[in-house]
């Protein structure tokens, strides 16, 4: 809707003003990483943050959330528990924006989810443009989410002294007119806006042997490819990958009572489908018992199922399944293996 230019040092009165108002959670150190979380001093905010520990999306679905109180009388009661505020989402980067523009696809399809739901329409995000790549394990320009194009109410660009400020909606307006001391872009600002974008591609390498593009159809024809096996003998099945994933969305829910049996409450937590136990059913059966499989299904997950459902890749190239995984795999290298396997005839 509009470009500003906010200077760098607004930015601390912008996020102490915001706090009046709003909760905001953004990115902070802890220890030598960092972590989102909620914003209590503004000198906090780490804008020059490498990556998270955990993606965003724990601000829409909490690791562990209540969904429901219900009463176990006469007759049963439930009563939905909706816990949603108003909240500023302070320094996306653009992986973690294309990632939560998946879920709400997901969070909205079939069966609207309210508590998520409720959550993201009190939600303001302010994403972050990142000028160069998080670490060596980052692969978001082979992915296609290096730059953002949607899914931000206000998005910020480093320019020297200042951040030049992408007004991308009536309430990102609102929130610059109210809370910023902010003024129009010229044309030179523009100008560095454009430099700075076209200095940064050199900056990110490609990672994957092929075009992503292929992806779909290479994982199509992939589903007893032999790396499934060798992945699932190197996997530990700790759920590391999962959990620090910005597009999983897995939970289980668990019912809670008291001791006089009178009523209790539903929750729900993230859940993995690299446990030994997700797919376990009732009789004991385990439909998906092999680390081999569940491995396939990750990245079958990531690269295909999705896909095929909401026409958007479940992997948007921010490298955390990689840098926690305790077996050292790599999601690019086994989609590389896949594909060069593929080219020398044994990709069946």
């Amino acid at each position: 809707m509009s470009l500003k230019i906010l200077d760098k040092g607004a930015i601390a009165p912008l996020v102490e003003a915001l706090m009046d108002d709003y909760r905001v959670v953004g990115p902070q150190a802890k220890g030598s990483k960092f972590t989102f979380e909620t914003v209590t001093d503004p000198a906090n905010l780490r804008l020059d943050y490498d990556t998270t520990i955990l993606p965003p999306k724990k601000v829409f679905q909490p690791p562990q959330e209540r969904l429901a109180s219900f009463t176990l009388q006469e007759d049963l009661q439930i009563k939905p528990i909706i816990e949603a505020e108003p909240i500023v989402l302070f320094g996306v980067h653009t992986c973690d924006l294309q990632a939560i523009h998946l879920l709400d696809k997901v969070f909205a399809d079939d069966y609207p989810d309210a508590h998520y739901l409720s959550r993201r329409e009190q939600t303001v995000i302010v994403s972050l443009e990142c000028l160069k790549p998080c670490d060596e394990h980052s692969f978001c320009k082979d992915m296609g989410t290096l730059n953002a194009s949607n899914g931000y109410d206000i998005h910020l660009t480093e320019l020297e002294s200042a951040y030049l400020v992408d007004v991308a909606t009536e309430t990102g307006e609102k929130l610059i007119a109210k809370y910023a001391t902010a003024r129009k872009a010229t044309e030179k600002d523009k100008n560095k806006l454009n430099e700075a974008l076209n200095a940064k591609q050199p900056l990110f390498s490609n990672h994957l042997d092929f075009d992503v593009a292929d992806l779909h159809t290479l994982l199509k024809a992939s589903y007893d490819h032999p790396i499934w096996e060798k992945l699932g003998d190197r996997c530990l099945a700790c759920g590391s990958c999962t959990n620090v994933c910005p597009t999983c969305y897995c939970f289980n829910v668990s019912d809670e009572v008291n001791l006089s049996l009178t009523e209790g409450t539903r929750s729900r937590n993230w859940d993995s489908c690299q446990l030994d136990e997700f797919a376990r059913v009732a009789g004991g059966e385990n439909f998906r018992e092999a680390r081999a499989s569940r491995q396939r299904h990750r990245l079958m997950r990531k690269g295909r199922y999705i896909y095929e459902k909401f026409d958007e890749l479940g992997c948007v190239g921010c490298g955390r399944c990689i840098r926690t995984c305790t077996a050292r795999i790599s999601i690019i290298e086994s989609f590389n293996a896949i594909h060069h396997n593929r080219v020398g005839g044994n990709g069946q």
